[in-house]
């Protein structure tokens, strides 16, 4: 078959379709990694704590100087000291609960998504989209606050970094430059960044632990100094209050709201484990739960001890920002002496490098709930998409503009960015805990009662901790949330609208009438690049028979096996009479495996090939957003291989998408009559090239020789053949043989009334072909599985075959190569 046939003459001499851009993403962020790998990108326990913890456990870091930042200027100096621990005991309490609550969340939902999921499947898409919301504002406003948190740190540790520039303008350098740095060490991968981001936990956590141990035992034993207070200024202490009186009562409960909101800024993070439990070691709801306790009992400790400090040493907060409290605890703790020192620009690398990294806990939420959002349809879908390192790229860079935008309008503030902060993840928090109540009240499994109270108390309390954030800090930019909220969660909605409207107009054709009549042959070969089966791809395909080719054949690139999986259904309920080849895509890179392959058929004397691309047209702007250019980049590489021409079949799905608002608004409430008519309407029988077609052909140009060979491609294409098996290579006579080896082709041919499926295996000395009659698909053999066959070998047109073969699955990584 000329599939086969090109196939196994392929020698890969080039690897078309990558230019200088890929070439310089594979040296910035390393080779690519491949699907089968995926599997392997998980955290374990003590990995998942540094990673997945980094926001949580750094936010006590600034939790009690932004208590004091509210208390310092209305009580006074006792007073606000006094208070502090009171106002800690509430956050501890807080802290207790979340904890409680998410746990409660991660041993119903294995998923990642956290909040998002628990909303969705309790409340439904729409409602969900609150939750939605909530975490990405979350995750943007985390990375502007940690990293100018972290800032803080380096400057309190080394102050005359700030006299060049100004205090806020190296403030704001230092901020942007770590959001780069996460940025790329997230581009490189989920493992590299635990590598690189775990440690700061650990360290934070162990310093920050001393400090409170050592301030302890010699407050007990020889008692611990107070800090030196400057007076009130630009480069001073915050303004110190005189106190309240009975006629300020109402004030006096005001600031103590807005003080609790400040520390209500502690419990962000803890979340986070929630919004990627997928990425741990299973069981991942078990390693969940424990990475949640273990986060929370830290958190706790050490936001109880450097209140306690606080409240002992009277650290007060600066104007400037720095010193931070953490920072000038640290200097009365451990003294002036060599060692005090060592020790103390110990706790300033620990916070310095937990709050950098604690942003490193949105690079891996944003991008995996962004995802998850997109697949609902209500964000672009190019977000569910994983790039070159198995990573949401997309998804990392845009939570990297977005961030970079706040901080560098708002300042790196961490009291001037907190507004923007709390009303984002306590919502999340909320709608967690009313989801779970709400799952527990309807499952009503073992201990429901015990679980739903332990939910709605607390989202009874985040959902209080929302509504006073709103309220005291509604004039210091929480105004800005509040109607930001409701317009993004609108744009979601609106956008999930424009997505059905075109899979209405898109959707797959089952009984709408008589698939595409046979083709008629002609001179040339034709491949029709398909990823779902619906009008788009019926126009593909008639226009494809249009050219009466020699021969047809539907191509589909495996990149997601439960898609694959839908195609083939949809394929053999619909019998178009064509051939569908599954064929491999490993890593993701579909224009450089088209060309690929249309460049091995063309290598054949007096072959012209012709790739057909079905292409979904949409309005310039919208279509630019929700949708990628997968069939452009194909065409470019396919263009450029001599003897071949790459056909763009365009369906204008915007034109029918305004076609049927115009009917709706008119008040015609049927839909467009029959498939017939739709599918002339996708380009009949009669659609000739310079109509439905933009076709680019270079015949006599050499194929650019810049391109990999099939060695360099790695292993996984080819594996090594065991000792237990016959290499295929070595199969040039009839006889019984077992034979391994990676499956690269499956494909669905019609025979008369019934079918057979095919599946080319290769391992690095040749390729087999095995038959299985009256079969349309066989579970787990799909491209890039392995598989052993036992059977008797036939020699086809030179080439081993097995008809009827006794097969055996292997897992990824045993057999032969292993």
């Amino acid at each position: 078959m000329a599939m086969r046939r090109a196939v196994g003459a392929l020698k890969r001499p080039s690897d078309p379709g990558e230019g200088l851009g890929y070439a310089l993403k594979t040296r910035l962020l390393g080779k690519p990694l491949i699907n089968e790998q995926l599997a392997e990108e998980r955290l374990s326990r003590p990995l998942a704590l540094g990673v997945l913890s980094c926001d949580g456990i750094s936010s006590a870091a600034y939790g009690t100087e932004e208590m004091l930042i509210e208390l310092i200027p209305a009580f006074g100096v006792a007073a606000g000291f006094a208070l502090i621990l009171p106002m800690t005991l509430v956050v501890l309490l807080g802290i207790a609960l979340v904890v409680l609550l998410y746990r409660e969340v991660v041993s119903v939902y294995t998923r990642a998504g956290g909040s998002y999921v628990v909303a969705r499947d309790n409340f439904g898409p729409r409602v969900a989209q609150v939750a939605a919301v909530a975490l990405l504002i979350d995750y943007i406003v985390t990375v502007a606050v940690q990293t100018a948190a972290g800032s803080a740190a380096i400057l309190s540790a080394f102050p005359a970094l700030g006299r060049p520039l100004g205090a806020s303008h190296t403030l704001l350098l230092i901020s942007v430059i770590a959001i780069l740095i996460m940025c790329y060490g997230n581009l490189r991968g989920v493992r590299e960044a635990g590598k690189t981001f775990a440690l700061p936990s650990y360290l934070f956590s162990g310093s920050v632990g001393l400090m409170i141990i050592v301030g302890l035992t010699r407050e007990i034993t020889t008692g611990l100094p107070m800090t030196h207070q400057p007076p009130p200024g630009p480069n001073g202490t915050i303004s110190i209050g005189h106190g309240t009186s009975g006629l300020l009562a109402f004030g006096a409960v005001y600031i103590l709201a807005r003080a609790f909101a400040n520390g209500g800024s502690s419990l962000t993070g803890i979340e986070a484990v929630s919004n990627a439990v997928s990425a741990l070691r299973p069981p991942e709801g078990r390693n969940a739960r424990q990475v949640l306790l273990t986060q929370g009992s830290i958190v706790a400790f050490l936001i109880a001890g450097i209140s306690w400090l606080a409240h002992v040493t009277h650290a007060t907060p600066r104007t400037q920002g720095y010193p931070t409290v953490l920072a000038q605890e640290a200097q009365l703790v451990f003294g002036h002496g060599i060692g005090g020192q060592l020790l103390f620009f110990l706790v300033q690398a620990g916070t310095a490098t937990i709050l950098f990294t604690g942003g490193n806990t949105s690079f891996s939420g944003f991008p995996y709930l962004a995802s998850f959002v997109a697949e609902d349809s209500f964000l672009p879908r190019w977000l569910t998409k994983r790039g070159h390192r198995l990573v949401f790229s997309s998804g990392i860079i845009v939570l990297t503009a977005v961030s970079l935008t706040l901080i560098i309008v708002v300042g790196a503030n961490v009291n001037g960015l907190i507004p923007f902060y709390a009303i984002g993840v306590f919502t999340g928090f909320t709608m967690a805990g009313f989801g779970m109540a709400r799952y527990h009240l309807r499952r009503r499994g073992p201990g429901w009662r015990r679980h739903r109270v332990i939910s709605l108390v607390g989202g009874t309390y985040t959902l209080l901790v929302v509504l006073i954030f709103a309220i005291v800090k509604f004039t210091e930019g929480a105004w800005l949330i509040v109607i930001v909220f409701p317009l993004l969660v609108f744009a979601f909605i609106r956008l999930n609208r424009q997505y059905r409207m075109e899979a209405r107009v898109l959707e797959s054709i089952e009984s709408r009438g008589a698939p595409p009549e046979p083709p008629t042959y002609s001179r040339r070969s034709v491949y029709v690049f398909i990823d779902d089966y619906d009008l788009a791809t019926i126009a593909g395909l008639r226009y494809a028979r249009s050219l009466r080719p020699t021969s047809i054949r539907a191509v589909h690139f495996v990149i997601d096996n439960v898609q694959a999986d839908k195609l083939r259904q949809d394929w053999l309920r619909a019998t178009p009479g064509i051939p569908l080849d599954f064929v491999d895509c490993p890593d993701r890179r579909i224009a450089a495996a088209a060309a690929t392959l249309v460049s091995a058929e063309a290598a054949f004397p007096g072959v012209g090939v012709t790739a057909v691309l079905p292409r979904r047209s949409y309005a310039p702007i919208v279509g630019r957003l929700l949708h990628d250019r997968t069939g452009d980049k194909m065409a470019s590489a396919i263009s450029r291989i001599p003897h071949a021409a790459a056909t763009i079949v365009p369906f204008d799905v915007g034109s029918r998408v305004e076609s049927l608002s115009g009917r709706a608004m008119a008040g015609k409430a049927a839909m467009p009559a029959g498939p017939a008519a739709e599918v002339a309407a996708a380009g009949g029988d009669g659609a000739s090239p310079d109509q439905e077609a933009a076709t680019e052909e270079r015949a006599d140009e050499p194929v650019d020789e810049a391109v990999t060979s099939a060695a360099d491609r790695g292993s996984y294409e080819r594996p090594a053949p065991g000792r237990a098996v016959t290499p295929i290579g070595s199969l040039t006579k009839p006889g019984r043989a077992i034979a391994e080896g990676r499956v690269h082709t499956v494909e669905i041919r019609p025979v008369e009334h019934n079918t057979v499926l095919a599946c080319d295996v290769e391992d690095s000395t040749g390729q087999l072909t095995a038959l299985f009659y009256g079969r349309s698909n066989i579970a787990g053999l799909r491209p890039g599985s392995r598989v052993r066959l036992r059977g008797q070998v036939g020699i086809r047109e030179g080439r081993p075959v097995m008809i009827n073969p006794a097969y055996e699955l292997l897992a990824p990584g045993s057999g032969g190569s292993s």
